[in-house]
């Protein structure tokens, strides 16, 4: 045995080293790689009981082909307090729950802005007190209430929200319309110009959005959003494709509708790349609602933030929240803003990732990595990735350049337990001072802790 070690050629295995592998490979040695990695740390206990659960491959089974088999229409547009049932003094904001004294900079100042809009203070300061004694104000997370928000998410009565109809299981979902770029509430930013625009979208952008689809009919956003992915889009940080494809839906019946209006409203949605990203992330939702509520399965039907917790839900733990410290991304900054000015990473816009698309699509758009930072070859290596930790491929979101391989759908909380890989997420970054506005866009990892907890809860008999 020794002598045939020492004369003979070596057999290698490598595992997991890939600095040994290379070295090697520079060599000219013959190995065989093993893609392996050690579960995520103290996961590996309950990692066994839920592997060895006789209902996870049926219930995941059932939860994964409700999420892609949804089909997201968008059917209206409505103000909050008409869809959700919003009052005065009551707030939904992004991310699991949280209180004003644990808010981060940018979702304190969305709050105030909301506050200024609906008339409840006539000053900042009067709106912080208000909010910081919680006398008359209630506060909860948008995904109690089937809506979605980006960056800070916050909603108020007055608002007007897209309305997603889920035309496969019935659900229905919302999120607010896009204000477009610059100084505005999701970023934290409150002063005149923020609430004048709020009040233009309340009486003329919804009004006419409205008139336009009670005149075209539903509009199929799952259609839509496979179109804008073979366009170069991935639904969360590039909505280029998807906005003009949406713009060219609808623009007739604004003009129809609403000719008093029309110009202005086509030049407002003309004028933002990212006007898509609200609707996609309410087909994302209601997509990933249709996968709740299923017995023993490890699906994540739920990603967000709230600009201090990172918090993730599963198909078979009801509505528990999981959550561990939302970290700050790292990317590509605007202008001379540095890490030191960024917020921990905030926003429901990860639904997008929930569902197979953002940071899970990005081999589809390779133009993503101007605006998060990093090589073609990253983004096709961030999905492909993906595929490790995903229970299925979406039939209709395809990628050309994977040759229309479908995006990695349906994040499996054991998966991630198991081979350590955690989702890939890109993402815009607020400023932590609210009012600062966009200071950057990157990439940014989950907190491990919070797919440990979700494991240890299933694993719980």
């Amino acid at each position: 045995m020794t002598l045939s070690m020492l004369y003979g050629e070596p057999r290698v295995i490598t595992v997991g080293a890939q600095v040994l592998g290379e070295a090697l490979d520079r060599q000219a040695v013959p190995r065989r790689e093993v893609d392996w990695r050690p579960p995520l740390p103290g996961a590996s206990a309950a990692l066994a009981r839920v592997l060895a659960d006789p209902r996870r491959e049926s219930a995941n089974a059932t939860a994964v082909e409700r999420m892609l088999s949804a089909r997201p229409m968008l059917t209206g547009v409505r103000p909050a307090r008409e869809a959700l049932g919003l009052g005065a003094g009551e707030f939904f904001h992004a991310g699991p729950p949280i209180t004003w004294e644990r808010a981060s900079g940018p979702m304190r100042g969305a709050l105030v802005g909301a506050m200024l809009f609906e008339g409840l203070a006539a000053a900042p300061e009067e709106a912080e007190d208000l909010l910081a004694s919680g006398a008359g104000i209630t506060l909860d997370s948008c995904h109690h209430h089937r809506t979605v928000g980006p960056m800070a998410g916050v909603v108020s009565p007055s608002m007007w929200m897209l309305e997603v109809a889920d035309a496969e299981h019935g659900g229905t979902a919302y999120c607010s319309l896009n204000e477009g770029l610059g100084k505005v509430l999701r970023y934290g930013a409150y002063g005149p110009e923020v609430i004048g625009r709020l009040r233009w979208m309340g009486e003329v952008l919804g009004p006419a959005l409205a008139a336009a689809l009670e005149r075209c009919g539903p509009l199929d956003l799952r259609t839509l959003i496979a179109q804008a992915l073979q366009m170069g889009d991935e639904l969360h940080n590039r909505n280029r494709a998807a906005t003009s494809l949406m713009v060219r839906e609808i623009a007739p019946a604004v003009v129809e509708a609403a000719p008093d209006h029309a110009a202005e409203v086509l030049r407002f949605i003309n004028g933002n790349d990212h006007f898509f990203l609200n609707a996609g992330m309410a087909a994302a939702k209601v997509s990933a609602d249709a996968a709740r509520g299923v017995p023993g399965s490890s699906l994540v039907v739920a990603m967000a933030r709230n600009g201090t917790d990172f918090g993730i839900q599963v198909s078979g733990l009801g509505d528990r929240w999981f959550t561990g410290p939302a970290g700050v991304p790292d990317g590509l900054y605007l202008g001379g803003y540095g890490p030191h000015d960024a917020n921990p990473d905030i926003g429901d816009s990860t639904i997008t990732e929930t569902v197979g698309l953002g940071g899970f699509a990005m081999a589809a758009a390779p133009a993503i990595v101007r605006f998060v930072g990093g090589e073609v070859a990253d983004a096709v290596t961030a999905t492909t990735s993906m595929y490790e930790i995903t229970m299925a491929e979406h039939p209709a979101y395809q990628i050309p350049g994977l040759g229309f391989r479908g995006t990695p759908a349906g994040i499996d909380v054991a998966l991630v337990a198991r081979t350590g890989l955690l989702p890939v997420v890109n993402t815009g970054i607020a400023g932590r001072i609210a009012g600062t506005g966009q200071v950057g866009a990157g990439l940014v990892s989950p907190p491990a802790e919070a797919f440990t907890a979700a494991l240890d809860a299933l694993s719980d008999p």
